[in-house]
């Protein structure tokens, strides 16, 4: 076999060399193939992310909605039963919330932690375990009605307000500043605490009372996480500045 034969030869060994041909190396000293694939890894990585996030956001939006739902059931039976006229207001208020769940604004920034969710669950579901027990005095049942009628107000023209920035737990959907925000920085919660102390006053019991202190205090703790969350927004140091206070004027 002459010179030309042997070059030839090793050639076409070396091109076909499996070691060649599965892992070159490059300057990095990593093969292409293993940078494929933990490309291909951190691809994958980065886009479980935002489909997390919808599934998150789906989940709760459909758990509120639901949730508001149930409240509307319960408020239209109820106001078949007492014929109250607060009933339908209350049946109104709670179907904007279903409709205000399924088509609101995706957050910029969501907050993530256990304890700002857990606050969001008792501020909005605490008020299911209010019974209708205790004393009745008719003070109360007038002073309640006239108390629930103002957080009525408040709340629905909050919910005007914020459009579809509503939301569930503590997240930055965007500053609202007008209506009831000009006011105060969490008017919906301060509707809450109106609405449920009107409730107190027309059903007075020990257990609805801490009812009452326990949903408070999750509105509470909601309020400071949203606070907490929206400072991460250019503009909220200004409404800060500009309102001043939480829930009411002159407290808190």
């Amino acid at each position: 076999m002459g010179t030309a034969d042997l070059r030839l030869t090793e050639l076409e060994n070396r091109d076909s060399s499996p070691a060649q041909l599965d892992h070159p190396a490059t300057e990095s000293g990593h093969s292409p193939r293993f940078s494929v694939t933990r490309r291909s890894r951190q691809l994958q990585e980065t886009l479980s992310a935002p489909l997390i996030d919808r599934l998150i956001r789906t989940a709760a939006n459909l758990i509120g909605a639901a949730g508001a739902a149930l409240f509307a059931q319960a408020t239209l039976h109820s106001y078949l039963e007492t014929h109250q006229l607060i009933g339908p207001a209350f049946f109104a208020e709670q179907m904007w919330v279903v409709i205000a769940y399924l088509i609101r604004r995706p957050a910029r920034v969501v907050s993530r932690r256990l304890r700002d969710w857990l606050l969001a669950f008792g501020g909005t579901f605490g008020g299911v375990l209010f019974r209708p027990d205790g004393a009745h005095p008719p003070w109360g049942l007038t002073a309640g009605l006239v108390v629930q009628l103002f957080g009525l107000a408040i709340c629905i023209t909050s919910f005007l307000a914020l459009g579809r920035s509503f939301g569930f737990v503590a997240a930055d959907r965007g500053l609202v500043q007008r209506g009831p925000y000009a006011i105060v920085r969490h008017p919906i919660y301060a509707s809450y605490l109106f609405l449920q102390a009107g409730y107190l006053l027309q059903s007075i019991s020990i257990r609805n009372a801490l009812v009452l202190v326990l949903a408070s205090g999750c509105n509470v703790g909601r309020a400071i996480a949203e606070d907490r969350m929206l400072a991460t927004n250019d503009h909220y140091d200004d409404y800060r500045v500009q309102v001043r206070w939480r829930l009411i004027p002159g407290v808190w």
